[in-house]
């Protein structure tokens, strides 16, 4: 297949019109649209549709157009991993995380990918599903839970945490510990909205589920644990055991550790076109050490 026919092609279907995809490539609409033709003319099927409301793909134009992009990114990639080979990490590392991940976790690792690739810039976009967007332009989704990326995506799980009930030793002093799930029914409750979840169905080891009435619902699991240490309430989050910053007043304990919760994987997941990339590797191995202790 011819890269500039498919590259013409895909620009017209971003752009929606051969005037913008032209001005966009910096070619004539001639020049573009007789690239096109030639793509629709080695496909054998028409690829996109002239309608009133602009260009359309027709259901062929679809099937390229959305494995078409895989192809360019797997090219890009391939190009990059030659320019790379036996140099260290350097250019853009485009992110997507779910929200709230604590910023105290976030923030050293931050300094130690720096410390380690300083020629490396991260580009970080927070997501409450990051796997129910588009993933195009993503060298790297962190996304927690058992599913995986859409297409050809490999996923490394590199922490498996243990999700719960949390809430503040001044709260509990406040308005009592809960000793049952009837009893948890009574207290002001935050719940996690994960991705693919009912964020009114909690979980108990046993692997069954209950349900709860939230006063607050939300992707965002620091505000959650800042609600929580603020004495507000009980919240279910993934991370149960990791350290909260802050004096000794502000710890947070478990809550009904031997009824609630479940473990629920941390997973890295990158294109199958950018796995042989040294910087994503190298990115990878440093996240997954530094992990490690946790």
């Amino acid at each position: 297949m011819d890269l500039e026919e498919l590259r013409a092609f895909l620009d017209v279907v971003q752009t929606g019109s051969f005037l913008a995809a032209a001005e966009s490539l910096g070619v004539s609409r001639t020049t573009l649209r007789r690239r096109v033709e030639a793509l629709e003319a080695r496909a054998g099927v028409p690829l996109l549709k002239s309608t009133a409301q602009g260009i359309i793909l027709t259901e062929a134009g679809e099937v390229l157009a959305r494995r078409g992009r895989v192809m360019m990114q797997e090219t890009s990639a391939l190009l990059s991993s030659i320019r790379e080979v036996g140099q260290e990490p350097s250019g853009v590392l485009r992110l997507v995380m779910p929200v709230g991940l604590p910023p105290h976790l976030l923030t050293p690792l931050f300094g130690l990918l720096r410390s380690a690739y300083p020629l490396l810039r991260v580009h970080a976009r927070f997501s409450g599903a990051p796997l129910g967007e588009p993933l195009d332009g993503v060298d790297m989704a962190i996304h927690f839970g058992e599913d995986l990326p859409r297409g050809p995506w490999l996923s490394h799980v590199v922490l498996r945490v243990r999700e719960g009930l949390l809430a503040s030793e001044e709260y509990l002093r406040r308005r009592g510990t809960p000793g049952s799930l009837q009893e948890l029914q009574g207290h002001e409750l935050f719940s996690w909205e994960a991705p693919g979840d009912d964020a009114h169905t909690w979980p108990t080891l046993r692997g069954a589920t209950f349900t709860v009435s939230p006063a607050l619902v939300t992707a965002d699991i620091h505000l959650i644990r800042s609600c929580c240490i603020a004495g507000l309430g009980i919240g279910l989050v993934p991370s149960v055991e990791l350290e909260d910053p802050g004096s000794l007043a502000d710890v947070l304990v478990p809550v009904l550790p031997g009824l609630v919760g479940r473990e629920r994987p941390l997973r890295i997941s990158v294109p199958e076109a950018l796995a042989e990339i040294p910087k994503i590797q190298r990115v990878l191995s440093h996240i997954r050490r530094s992990l490690e202790p946790l």
